[in-house]
């Protein structure tokens, strides 16, 4: 998909914003110590750092398929 790779403002301002959410949210959750919730927290924020990732390597995933 040429989408992201003619899109590169976009798709680096949604990276940075995966990112930055991704990681507050781990930070938060990390400082809610014993708690279920803080838990919960770190595994939202951890699946965005993991979309944040994916994105980032979307644009690279077509020279793989051509081999």
């Amino acid at each position: 998909m040429n989408f992201w790779k003619e899109h590169t403002a976009l798709r680096v301002c949604l990276i940075a914003l995966l990112f930055l959410a991704g990681l507050g949210l781990v930070i938060d959750g990390w400082t809610m110590t014993g708690q279920m919730t803080g838990l919960l927290i770190m595994i939202v924020g951890l699946i965005l750092l993991v979309l944040a990732l994916a994105l980032y390597n979307k644009p690279f995933q077509d020279k793989e398929k051509n081999r």
